[in-house]
């Protein structure tokens, strides 16, 4: 089946009925709010849009229902999205991913910037690099001379083509001077479930999906992504201090609206996202996944993301990785 006659099912689906209102309809928000996550449920970007969604829901009055819409290294989602009415009831969460894919991916069907109006930044996440337990690898040293006596040997699960958890690995590799060999599946969730399986030697994943593996003893930890050391895992050293200097790779979720939106409306969203952010609990569930957040206006989230899309570029044409 051709593209184009995949995502006209599925966004017929997912967009009927959300025609902009009539002059004298009630105001805004009216009816419920669809938020599309380009990912499978139970990874990290679905979890940050579950727990937005619930604080969402409870201060505009309307539910909040999360679509999950994988496919296409999270590209599927957000066609969907940049093709929904501007009407201010369709979201969509954008990620690292959308910035590497601007340069990974040849042909998109939306343009990560301009086919969007930037909402809100909604959380800052370091990776955390982790092995099966079996394996022989207790330290990033010791990995990196496995990997090194074995080229191209040992497998990396990744959530999809162009995620950040594909891309740290690609830039690792290449800092590291190694030939891995990436193994993409649809989301972090069955990714990270072979990692624990043992069917894969290891994976970059956010503090949010494999902290609890790791707690649980069901991975072994080697590093961390973030320049310094995490406060929710302080036991884990940074990768840059076991043996790479400079290196630093952050995943981040955001959300966006179609290009069009409403201003006033991308306005509130973007007031009530930030101080939902900053409410104790909220903060509390997305701190104990290792997850922080900065509040950002509507315009410093959309230079966010064309500053996250130079930098990342410059990591795909590195990699030499190219997606048709």
């Amino acid at each position: 089946m051709r593209r184009r006659d995949v995502l006209g099912g599925l966004g017929g689906a997912a967009l009927t009925g959300l025609a902009a209102p009539r002059a004298g309809a009630q105001a805004w928000p009216a009816r419920p709010l669809t938020v599309i996550v380009p990912y499978t449920p139970g990874g990290s970007t679905d979890i940050t849009a579950r727990i937005v969604g619930e604080r969402l829901s409870e201060v505009l009055g309307q539910r909040v229902v999360t679509d999950n819409r994988p496919g296409a290294g999270g590209n599927l989602g957000m066609e969907l999205t940049a093709r929904a009415a501007p009407d201010g009831y369709t979201f969509g969460v954008n990620t690292t991913a959308h910035a590497i894919n601007m340069t990974l991916f040849r042909q998109l069907g939306f343009d990560a910037v301009a086919s969007f109006e930037p909402v809100a930044l909604l959380t800052e996440n370091p990776l955390v690099l982790v092995v099966h337990p079996s394996s022989p690898a207790r330290t990033l040293a010791d990995l990196i001379a496995l990997a090194k006596d074995r080229p191209g040997q040992l497998n990396v699960a990744t959530s999809g083509l162009g995620q950040s958890t594909h891309l740290s690995a690609e830039l690792f590799a290449s800092m590291a001077g190694l030939r891995l060999t990436m193994v993409p599946y649809r989301g972090s969730a069955p990714a990270i479930a072979d990692v624990v399986a043992g069917h894969v030697d290891l994976m970059f994943d956010t503090t949010q999906s494999v902290l609890q593996h790791v707690n649980d003893g069901r991975v072994r930890a080697l590093g961390i992504t973030s320049a310094e050391r995490a406060a929710v895992a302080p036991a884990i050293p940074t990768i840059a201090e076991s043996g790479l200097p400079g290196y630093v790779a952050i995943a981040w979720n955001g959300l966006v609206a179609p290009k069009g939106t409403p201003a006033a409306i991308v306005a509130r969203v973007n007031a009530e996202i930030v101080k939902a952010m900053a409410v104790p609990d909220v903060a509390a569930r997305f701190a104990t996944l290792g997850a922080t957040s900065r509040p950002l206006s509507p315009d410093a989230f959309g230079a966010y993301v064309a500053a996250e899309i130079a930098k990342w570029g410059a990591v795909v044409r590195l990699s030499g990785a190219k997606v048709e």
